[in-house]
């Protein structure tokens, strides 16, 4: 009966120490996650540094005097608001920028700076207005890839100190005050009117250039053919002449065209036996053909001997007498 207890006291025993075991053994190991490190210090002062990832025993971690401090490496980012900047012109710009780095160095991350978060929102703070301050807004606009660069290179300047390495910084937006920004939006556009007017004016100078020279061109061609159209009616009257008949006839319609409708009324044409062109003209109707009462004025023409002749006959002289 008595080894029958003992047996069962040691087997509860068993039992019962396995728990404390672990729980002894989970209270001495040190997880380390990849891309982490441990910092072990005792009495407050660095002990060691646990880089490797996986357990790692400190037998004295229960003791009091013993600190664990986990450090991550991973890469972080932070986006920092809200900047406030005086440009090169005074005017106050808003700066957000956006930060990526890491855990260089975890010791003075850890020790040599009492919050590096707070202090690095001061450093980039600093560095966007000594770096912002001296150029004009419209330059911060175009050269953002110069300013990432450059805030990056004075970033880590200031934060390797701390153990801090930035990665990247990039100027994600710039913008103004409400009321800055309705002041230069009126500048701006003073700005356009004012280029505008300078090239309307531009364009209405180059107008009156280009309608001159061609005005100038064409009186120049139009004295040139001026001055070739007798040559070339010379040219024209010797071909005719070439052709008696039709230089006859165009003679004929010339003479013609020089006869005016609307202020007399020509007799023309008449044969040789008809009467003549101013006795015709005499015993015209005052009003015929919308001429004057005072009759109307003859041409001479091919039929001035038949008009004559009629006229003779008429009257009953033959001619021969007086």
């Amino acid at each position: 009966m008595n080894d029958t207890w003992m047996l069962a006291v040691g087997a509860a025993m068993g039992f019962g120490l396995l728990p404390a075991l672990g729980a002894l053994l989970r209270a001495l190991r040190v997880e380390v996650e990849n891309e982490e490190v441990a910092l072990v210090t005792r009495f407050g002062k660095l002990a060691g540094v646990l880089a490797r990832p996986g357990w790692h025993w400190v037998l004295d971690r229960m003791l009091p005097h013993v600190k664990v401090i986990p450090v991550s490496l991973r890469r972080d980012f932070r986006n920092i608001t809200n900047i406030r900047v005086n440009d090169a012109r005074g005017t106050t710009v808003l700066v957000d920028i956006f930060l990526e780095f890491r855990v260089v160095d975890p010791v003075k991350a850890t020790f040599d700076v009492a919050d590096w978060d707070r202090s690095l929102d001061n450093a980039v703070s600093h560095a966007v207005i000594s770096i912002f301050g001296n150029r004009a807004f419209n330059e911060i606009l175009c050269d953002r890839t110069e300013l990432n660069e450059r805030l990056r290179r004075e970033l880590e300047a200031e934060t390797q100190r701390w153990g801090i390495g930035i990665e990247l910084a990039l100027v994600r937006n710039v913008s103004l005050l409400p009321e800055v920004s309705q002041q230069v939006v009126h500048r701006i556009a003073a700005r356009l009117e004012r280029a505008k007017a300078f090239v309307e004016e531009e364009v209405q100078q180059r107008v009156a250039l280009c309608e001159a020279q061609t005005s100038a061109r064409v009186a120049e061609l139009l004295a040139d053919a001026k001055a070739q159209y007798p040559a070339a009616v010379g040219r024209a009257y010797a071909d005719l002449k070439k052709n008696p008949e039709l230089f006859a006839a165009y003679e004929a319609l010339y003479e013609l065209s020089l006869v005016n409708p609307s202020r007399l009324t020509a007799f023309k044409g008449f044969a040789e036996s008809e009467i003549r062109a101013a006795d015709a003209a005499v015993l015209a109707s005052p009003v015929e053909g919308g001429c004057p009462s005072s009759g109307a004025i003859p041409i001479l023409g091919g039929g001035g001997t038949a008009l004559q002749a009629h006229a003779d006959r008429a009257s009953g002289f033959d001619g021969d007498g007086e």
